[in-house]
């Protein structure tokens, strides 16, 4: 059976083949009709010519083994929404040139249908072809196996090789942004508050260093032990503590799941929270990440550790909106049981009316008790479009007016929040990254929280 599938079932006819046989048969019509134009000596000739290229195309086709060398290189992790480089190594070991046709299983989510590339190859040649390919969807990408179909230059058949290649990708958020928001970070920072550094010196629990004793120094600094074994008074010094909490709270209900350019609002509040996970690390705060929709999902506790940026995207990377209404009394709960020091909340979510905003109102005010509370929402782009055409009918006025009464909702729940202390950010989201990057950046030089 594999005799028959590596040599029979793998080998596809080619154009040239189809038209050498429609050749051949003109030709056998024309000596019927015309026999003294052409003979059909010289038409079964021709077709017994052909025959034998067919068969030394066969031959060549089959003789070498292995005939050709895919390999496919992978990144470790895809980064969605940016484009990502695959690259694909094709060696031919045939003694002839070959055209080769290369096809690769896609993971489902692209749902490409083409071929990756086709390629002609010299004896021993090898080339590597580059595709770009930009993911919309966080989870695991599985590619499959690489088809090949190689044919040589007389192009009568094409041999189909199948080569295993399947590998698993996981498709994390944009983490190919990080550098460029932390460079704006450092630089947004620097802009607000200057270059200046100030040195600071409180009583806060932040050590750091035993010094002597001056006049002026706070008397209740004394560190006993060390007088004791210096023979002088040796005081404790203390600077103000750097080192804040700051906790991303991504909403995980079905209003989420409203599409922006091919990425859900999900995608974009992940992709932000990574991004303002990263910036607050590299400035010496802890940070953390809870994820809810009608339960908690995800609580990673505050922490400043090198290794925490991989923690917040391992969670990340895969999660998903969740058709249930959010309980944002389990969200009060889950904070107060485990964030005992007052930190900056960024919560990601989306409010279309007051009336849906006033359901969850109780739960942010209490939150905005205990904790400096940050909400995020989202604007609906595609309303401000419908608002900025002319309308020409009364459906078009009618239709106007309607996305114009839920562009005032948005500003109207804006101005309910703040009422109550809530700090708020109304955003498009392609600019919720910069515009969240930029008030966390601003509460931190005001020293807010």
């Amino acid at each position: 059976m594999r005799f028959i599938k590596t040599y029979i079932l793998d080998l596809f006819p080619e154009r040239n083949l189809y038209i050498g046989l429609g050749v051949c048969a003109l030709l056998m019509f024309i000596s019927f009709l015309a026999p003294g134009f052409f003979t059909i000596g010289a038409a079964l000739a021709i077709f017994f010519l052909l025959l034998l290229f067919s068969l030394v195309d066969y031959l060549a086709l089959f003789l070498t083994r292995p005939p050709v060398h895919v390999v496919r290189k992978l990144p470790l992790r895809l980064s969605n929404g940016e484009e990502n480089d695959i690259m694909w190594t094709v060696r031919s070991r045939y003694r002839l040139r070959s055209g080769i046709t290369l096809i690769d299983e896609w993971p489902e989510q692209f749902q490409f249908r083409s071929y990756v590339a086709k390629i002609s190859l010299k004896p021993g040649e090898s080339k590597k072809i580059i595709r770009k390919i930009t993911p919309v969807e966080r989870g695991e990408y599985e590619f499959g196996d690489l088809h090949l179909l190689v044919s040589t230059r007389l192009r009568l058949f094409a041999r189909r090789l199948t080569i295993e290649a399947e590998a698993s990708v996981p498709c994390y958020p944009s983490f190919r942004r990080l550098t460029q928001y932390e460079l704006h970070g450092k630089a947004t920072l620097m802009n607000q508050s200057g270059v200046i550094r100030v040195r600071r010196v409180g009583q806060s629990m932040e050590f750091e260093q035993i010094k002597e004793y001056v006049r002026g120094d706070d008397v209740r600094t004394i560190n006993w032990k060390a007088t004791a074994r210096r023979g002088t008074l040796m005081v404790n010094e203390y600077i103000e503590e750097r080192a804040q909490q700051i906790y991303c709270i991504i909403d995980k209900g079905r209003l989420m799941k409203m599409p922006f350019e091919e990425m859900t609002l999900l995608d974009y509040a992940i992709n932000s929270s990574l991004i303002i996970s990263s910036v607050s690390l590299n400035k010496s705060d802890k940070t953390g990440l809870i994820t809810f929709s009608d339960k908690i999902e995800t609580l990673l506790a505050a922490d400043n550790r090198p290794s925490q940026m991989n923690k917040i995207m391992d969670a990340l990377y895969n999660e998903e909106t969740a058709f249930p209404e959010c309980d944002f009394e389990k969200l009060y709960t889950a904070v107060r049981s485990n964030i005992r020091n007052r930190s900056l909340l960024i919560l990601f979510t989306n409010f279309e009316t007051v009336s849906g905003m006033k359901r969850h109102l109780n739960a942010l005010r209490m939150l905005a008790r205990y904790h400096l509370l940050l909400v995020v929402f989202f604007e609906n782009t595609e309303l401000k479009d419908m608002v900025r055409k002319p309308a020409h009918d009364l459906e078009g006025v009618y239709i106007k007016t309607i996305a114009e009464k839920y562009i005032f909702e948005k500003r109207a729940i804006v101005r309910e929040l703040e009422q109550y202390g809530i700090l708020t950010i109304l955003s498009a989201p392609s600019d919720l990254t910069f515009k969240t990057l930029n008030k966390y950046l601003d509460l931190k030089v005001k020293q807010a929280l």
